[in-house]
């Protein structure tokens, strides 16, 4: 069975990303591939010891805190059981002074360390022991509760309340007092401990201020009392300079390993051939492309590479020039055609304007002055593109239009009362436009000049989209009337059609205002 045409692509998609990749980056992910697993390695071997000291360490730190966890339980519900007996005692008979003296026989040790106790009455009489020095921080626990506990500042408060609820135990046990019942026998390492009922602790012993490099382990055994817990803390294996040196040094083997291999390779190889990338992709004809890296490089195979580029630029440069030259005479001969056909336009324009001197009729003359204009304007745009040729930004219709506008003046029929008022923007074309544009303005002003001898013309041209400019041509002759349709339906109608056509462009009449107007290609402002 065959695979879908999807499975081929989507594995070749990771190739495809990893071979776009710079060299560089290529080289330095091989590297790592191949060398980060024996650093792990070598990185695991070395956390495995350091494991193996913390879980002794861990393991000895478990025994110690379990027998000061116990000895501080015993102790204190040894020392409360003793203090609710007593409170039971009194409780029946507030006159029970054996119970006080065998209460007090209980916490003898603990009163020579500091520890206080009390048994009050509901008016907070002393019935036994010392009377409290500051309020119970926990608030008397309610009748036939479990033993009461609350950490202070300064130590460790118990309570306790009667079945009556007429008497209240309190006892009180300094920090230091807790700290010596919790010492272990026999562990020697310097520890920490504390009471932690949350979110109070009570520090009962502290180790020296531990560095950035001591690490520490801790271990919490409850009480059994009120949710009180026992924690206890010792430091580990310390992470010595030496241990983190051994730690790291496979991981700064592989590190220094992959950078040197990137290092090595981007200045012997990648730097170079980056360098005479460069100055490829920004090479200008007729330049030499010549690169100090490639030349430096210890590499051959990339010296030949950058000399061998030289030498196809020096035979671009030579082949440019002759190009060059070759475009500069075709500049000349095409100036030389365009100077030949305006001055052959000029010539036939004369013996035209010799010709209708000696016309025999008005008809023939204005024949003669009509044929003269349409080749004039012809000339103009040969004369203007002569004029443009050397730049090749196309010719100015405002110059074209304004040369045309001139000479339909010069050649209109002696006592013509024309005027052409021009309202012109400037704009660049091409030939094919200039050229359909001086002959519909031609034959528009030939067909006033036809409907009416003293037409009174406006030529404007504005912008309209862009890339484009809207050629108008107004005249009072130019509305609509019956001698006008005539001459567009005998003879002009079809050549304005053709021009309009030629210049790909509807062209609309306004038969009100009459105006025509046309939207015409432009290249640019001038």
């Amino acid at each position: 069975m065959h695979g879908s045409p999807d499975e081929p692509r989507a594995a070749r998609r990771p190739m495809g990303r990893i071979t776009r990749l710079p060299t560089g980056t290529k080289l330095f992910l091989i590297l790592s591939a191949a060398l980060l697993p024996l650093a792990l390695i070598a990185l695991f071997a070395a956390r495995q010891t350091t494991r193996l000291s913390d879980a002794e360490t861990r393991s000895q730190l478990r025994v110690a805190a379990t027998e000061s966890a116990r000895a501080l339980s015993i102790e204190l519900v040894g020392d409360m059981t003793a203090l609710g007996v007593a409170l039971d005692a009194l409780d029946s008979d507030p006159e029970n002074a054996p119970s006080c003296a065998r209460v007090q026989g209980v916490f003898s040790e603990q009163l020579a360390s500091g520890a206080r106790f009390s048994i009050t009455d509901s008016e907070g009489a002393v019935l036994c022991g010392t009377p409290a020095t500051a309020p119970l921080p926990m608030g008397q626990p309610a009748p036939g509760a479990p033993i009461a506990a609350a950490i202070t500042a300064t130590g460790l408060s118990l309570a306790l309340t009667g079945r009556s609820g007429r008497l209240h135990a309190v006892a009180n046990f300094p920090a230091s007092a807790l700290a010596q019942i919790a010492r272990p026998t026999g562990f020697t390492p310097p520890y920490a401990s504390q009471l932690v009922q949350r979110p109070n602790r009570l520090m009962l012993e502290s180790m020296a201020d531990l560095g950035a490099l001591d690490r520490t382990e801790t271990i919490g055994v409850p009480l059994g009392i009120n949710g009180l817990l026992f924690e206890m803390s010792v430091r580990s294996a310390p992470l010595s300079p030496s241990v983190i040196i051994t730690m790291l040094l496979p991981l700064l083997m592989w590190a220094a390993a992959a950078s040197i291999g990137w290092f090595v390779v981007d200045r012997l190889l990648i730097r170079p051939l980056r360098d005479l990338r460069l100055r490829v992709a920004t090479y200008v004809p007729g330049q030499e492309i010549d690169s100090a890296e490639a030349r430096q490089s210890p590499a051959l195979e990339i010296r030949d590479l950058g000399e061998t580029f030289r030498a196809i630029s020096r035979t671009v440069a030579s082949h440019e020039a002759g190009l060059a030259e070759g475009l500069i005479r075709q500049t000349a001969l095409t100036r030389e055609v365009h100077h030949r056909v305006k001055n052959n336009l000029q010539v036939i324009s004369s013996l035209i304007n010799f010709h209708a001197r000696g016309a025999r009729s008005a008809e023939a003359s204005a024949a003669y002055a009509s044929i003269q204009r349409r080749v004039d304007a012809l000339a103009v745009v040969h004369r203007n593109h002569f004029a443009e040729i050397d730049e090749s930004r196309g010719m100015s219709l405002r110059s074209v239009i304004g040369d045309l506008a001139s000479n339909i003046r010069a050649t209109a029929p002696e006592g013509s009362g024309l005027t052409i008022t021009l309202d012109l923007e400037s704009f660049m074309t091409n030939q094919d436009v200039a050229t359909p544009v001086a002959f519909l303005i031609t034959e528009l002003v030939e067909l006033a000049m036809k409907v009416h001898s003293n037409a009174a013309i406006r030529l404007s041209l504005k912008p309209d989209e862009p890339n484009r400019a809207r050629l108008r041509i107004s005249s009072p002759a130019l509305v609509e009337g019956e001698m006008l349709q005539a001459e567009l339906a005998e003879r002009y109608g079809r050549v304005i059609e053709g021009l309009s056509r030629q210049l790909r462009s509807k062209l609309h009449h306004d038969p009100l205002v009459g105006a025509f107007e046309i939207v015409v290609m432009v290249t640019g402002r001038d």
